[in-house]
């Protein structure tokens, strides 16, 4: 049998199901989750994001714990990553919860984690920053994505 991917999700593609801009390929993802075709995995961080989103966007959070989906903590280890990533400049404080999903789902050794978030998350040259830094801290490069294909 073959292995399931361990995708990591954000808060945008949860609330990206009741966008007009991206409601296709969030559906189609968190289908996939349904069917078991994929391991959902989202973290603590999403959950606080969650709680300020219409009820629409809550449900779909409730229905991912249907699917198996794990629910990853931050750790230190993950905290320390994520000021990392701000000291290296790719992310300024303002944006510390970006860098917390990414670390967060590197040191959990996601396969992949995917976004909508394409100023600070889904930029080809600070997904080679974040890369360059887990290197550097010796964790893997992380599969950052920004649609259902590739996997």
């Amino acid at each position: 049998m073959k292995k399931k991917l361990r995708i990591y999700i954000d808060t945008s593609v949860i609330g990206g199901c009741y966008d007009d801009e991206f409601n296709i390929w969030s559906n189609q993802l968190i289908q996939e989750f349904k069917i078991g075709l994929h391991s959902p995995v989202i973290s603590e961080i999403t959950q606080v994001e969650i709680i300020k989103a219409p009820n629409e966007v809550k449900s779909i959070l409730l229905k991912l714990m249907d699917y198996d989906c794990e629910l990853i903590s931050e750790t230190e280890e993950s905290i320390e990553l994520a000021q990392k990533y701000i000291e290296a400049g790719i992310l300024s404080e303002n944006f510390e919860y970006d860098a917390r999903h990414i670390a967060v789902a590197t040191i959990s050794n996601v396969d992949m984690l995917v976004s909508w978030n394409f100023r600070h998350i889904v930029h080809f040259d600070k997904i080679r920053q974040f890369n360059s830094v887990n290197m550097r801290e010796g964790y893997k490069a992380i599969e950052i994505l920004f649609t259902k294909r590739g996997y």
